[in-house]
């Protein structure tokens, strides 16, 4: 029976915290008693708990009670634990299962994407693509991905920097139309390379944001243009975006 009472009561706080989560400007004991549906002292003692070990705190003045601080510490602390790859790595397999191609994951870094991870596919592709290189932004898909949510000062810095220099005859090397390309890239919600990077390898990505909707990596599906035509891309963009709002909701994006 002891045990019974106590893993009801560890439910009602769950329940209080719950509720107390949406009330922007809290509640009363009265309020929480109601909604959970018990005595107004059975609330009261679940309150002075909470209360006292910082998951809740009462205004000294309108005495209602809302989410103490200690929430923002565990959240913060738990965001700092979050593995990108752990997080987006049963995403990136159901991508390889779904399309049976090179499936990569990236982040930004001073100008430059990195690989930091690559599932190779089902099916017969030689790209240049590895754990731990770095790729340029603007040929590149998952960059484009990446620079079309970044601030324009920051794209503007990084093309001052780097320039958008050819690496294939599709690749955009003049800036106002990069440009164009970028709030294209904004519109649709993803990106394409078409064989700007490599002759023959045709790239869709999408970009990954953090619990600040800060972009922070992009997930792409690479394959030779054979495989890749106008219509297959046109239909990755659904399961590519779907999983690119997924992996972003694992990093804390909502």
């Amino acid at each position: 029976m002891e045990k019974d009472s106590f893993v009801k009561s560890v439910s009602r706080a769950l329940k209080i915290m719950d509720i107390l989560s949406n009330e922007r400007h809290g509640m009363g004991v009265t309020e929480v008693a109601k909604q959970i549906g018990i005595h107004k002292s059975s609330a009261y003692r679940l309150l002075a708990t909470l209360v006292e070990h910082g998951y809740v705190e009462q205004d000294e003045e309108t005495e209602r009670y809302k989410l103490g601080y200690k929430f923002l510490e565990m959240s913060s602390k738990l965001l700092d634990s979050i593995d990108l790859r752990k997080e987006a790595k049963p995403y990136l397999r159901e991508l390889e299962q779904i399309t049976n191609e090179v499936v990569h994951l990236v982040v930004y870094d001073q100008g430059e994407v990195i690989y930091i991870e690559k599932l190779d596919g089902n099916e017969t592709l030689r790209m240049h693509s590895k754990v731990g290189k770095r790729a340029p932004m603007h040929c590149t898909a998952v960059g484009k991905a990446i620079l079309a949510h970044l601030p324009k000062h920051v794209v503007m810095d990084i093309l001052e920097r780097k320039g958008l220099p050819p690496h294939t005859d599709y690749t955009i090397t003049d800036q106002q139309m990069f440009f164009h390309e970028l709030e294209r890239v904004r519109e649709l919600g993803y990106a394409l390379d078409l064989e700007e990077n490599e002759y023959g390898i045709r790239c869709i990505a999408v970009p990954i944001f953090d619990h600040t909707k800060q972009v922070v990596a992009a997930v792409s599906v690479s394959g030779p243009t054979i495989r890749m035509t106008d219509e297959r891309l046109e239909q990755l963009h659904v399961q590519m975006k779907k999983i690119g709002k997924q992996i972003s909701e694992r990093l804390g994006c909502r």
